[in-house]
């Protein structure tokens, strides 16, 4: 449940907050959203700058294999620096233990080759930085259908992990509409099919939150086009690397890869 952390100080109108002001879901795959310290000239997670807008407003994530503690840094216009240590909740993640080897990696040339420009559009469209405020929103579901994968799922192969689940599955039947989380821009909408994606729509949600949706059966959206929550986006289907229609959603701040249900409401 989100839950706002109080400053030590209350903010005023006029002056603005004297400490970080935020509320999110500070656990493995989370985030936080709120307003920097008055005054403020930079601010950073970590290591990570945080983009500020004109009233001091940011986003942040954590990533699904993130540290118990990260470190909120504000670089005041006056020379000081204000922290705010915080603390993120691990998780128990859904771990199977599979009694036969991993299937040993690499691909073909031909494949690398095919691979190579859908991931340099992939990267080009995560750099995009819009102005828009979709990050600010209470998200929605996209798409009904049982959840069929959840974020951070992973096999261990005979001692040796496997790659984790990058987003939370919907399994909607072949057809069914999906819409926009939250407003953004569309920075990616690959009516060709990529190899492993297939269909392939990526929006930026502003501050360097963006979603991805993965296997769509038709596009309803263009590159370069704004959307509104709940917006038509597509349907779902089982384009490229799908065993079964339904829409993968996964969600990225910077390189933090995040948990789509810690956006989003309990179901009706």
């Amino acid at each position: 449940m989100t839950q706002p952390v109080p400053a030590s100080e209350p903010a005023t109108r006029s002056a603005g907050p004297t400490a970080f002001l935020f509320e999110g879901e500070l656990e493995q795959g989370g985030w936080i959203r709120g307003q920097a310290p008055a005054g403020t000239r930079a601010a950073r997670l970590d290591r990570q700058p945080l983009e500020l807008d004109d009233e001091g407003r940011f986003f942040a994530g954590f990533d699904r294999d993130a540290p118990g503690t990260a470190r909120l840094v504000a670089e005041m216009k006056d020379g000081r620096t204000v922290e705010q240590d915080l603390t993120i909740r691990p998780r128990v993640w859904q771990i199977e233990h599979v009694n036969v080897a991993r299937t040993p990696g690499g691909s073909s040339e031909a494949f690398l080759r095919r691979r190579a420009p859908e991931l340099a559009r992939i990267n080009a469209a995560r750099e995009v930085r819009s102005r828009s405020e979709g990050w600010r929103e209470g998200f929605i579901w996209p798409a009904p259908g049982r959840v069929s994968g959840r974020f951070g799922a992973q096999r261990i192969y005979r001692g040796e992990p496997g790659s984790y689940h990058s987003g939370l599955d919907l399994a909607g039947g072949r057809g069914t509409a999906f819409v926009a989380p939250a407003s953004g821009v569309v920075v990616l909408a690959a009516e060709t099919e990529f190899s492993l994606e297939g269909k392939l729509i990526i929006i930026d949600h502003g501050k360097g939150l963006n979603s991805a949706f993965l296997h769509a059966d038709s596009l309803a959206v263009r590159e370069g086009q704004t959307v509104r929550q709940g917006q038509l986006l597509g349907t779902i289907g089982a384009s490229g690397r799908a065993t079964g229609p339904h829409l993968h959603w996964s969600l990225k701040w910077e390189d933090a890869r995040l948990d789509p249900l810690l956006f989003l409401p309990p179901r009706p």
